[in-house]
């Protein structure tokens, strides 16, 4: 990989059921340049000195830390607020720039008003990029259902930094090229994967969906984008360890492809041991 090229990460959530320091060894078994850590109910996730050993013992380095913001991790780490900071805390202990977290439901009080506030707060005190992710509606018998405050789209709203996820803009019917270009120098972070108009969020191998994932990924290498791109594909249906690979090699080629300069020779960039 030419060292001008974008980093391309895979994220702990890309191995699962598998745990995070499964994420590392197919991170370098593959050939990504890093992993993107999804804090879960798994102490070793939270563990920012076990992150630091398993960085080193794979040459991997942490490019970001995923809050737990999700509707399934929300017994992990405390209130709201709690899991930002604790977020933004182990960021700047392992090293990396930028801490990934969903927008506020509108059930979470002063925590879903204060949001943007309070987000610039932590990324002060912490001295890290807090990247609001986009989501998608919620429907219910055909009817969208007011599940975020303020809204599920970050793009109008205040966010200093963003990151942008492909299967979450397919379900809400988002051209994700649109929005690359709208958000500018406020796009801090990408999840590469695909997605369908089905209402599902299935984070697709790319190629695999709907979504503009070539026109954006060109984009972004054609416009100098210093940001990072972590692979964030499920391999939940992949038939054993050697499936699995094989999606996230295919992932990994995709992402050299069309990120590298075009003088770049991406063809010897990608290994796997798939079996």
């Amino acid at each position: 990989m030419s060292k001008d090229s974008i980093q391309v990460g895979l994220s702990s959530a890309s191995v699962f059921p598998l745990n995070v320091h499964d994420a590392f060894a197919v991170s370098r078994d593959i050939g990504y340049d890093g992993v993107e850590v999804l804090v879960t109910g798994n102490h070793l996730s939270q563990d920012p000195r076990k992150l630091t050993e398993l960085s080193s013992r794979y040459d991997q380095p942490i490019l970001a830390i995923h809050a737990p913001t999700l509707l399934l991790t929300q017994q992990v780490w405390g209130g709201a607020w709690s899991k930002i900071e604790k977020s933004a805390a182990m960021a700047r202990d392992v090293g990396c720039e930028v801490v990934v977290v969903h927008p506020p439901f509108r059930w979470q009080g002063s925590y879903a008003t204060g949001f943007a506030d309070g987000v610039k707060r932590i990324m002060d005190d912490y001295g890290v990029r807090i990247a609001v992710e986009n989501m998608y509606p919620w429907r219910a018998r055909g009817r969208e259902t007011k599940m975020y405050l303020p809204h599920w789209d970050p793009v109008p709203q205040p966010y200093e930094f963003v990151t942008w996820d492909f299967s979450h803009a397919a379900i809400a019917n988002v051209d994700s090229l649109k929005s690359v270009r709208q958000l500018g120098d406020r796009l801090s972070h990408v999840h590469l994967c695909d997605g369908l108009d089905n209402g599902k969020d299935e984070h697709l191998v790319p190629g695999r969906g709907t979504q503009p994932v070539v026109a954006s990924m060109e984009h972004l290498r054609d416009s100098g984008w210093d940001g990072h791109v972590v692979v964030e594909v499920s391999t939940r249906k992949a038939k054993g360890a050697g499936e699995r690979e094989e999606w996230l090699a295919e992932t990994l080629r995709f992402a050299r492809e069309h990120l590298a300069p075009a003088s770049a020779d991406t063809s010897t960039d990608v290994t796997t041991h798939a079996s």
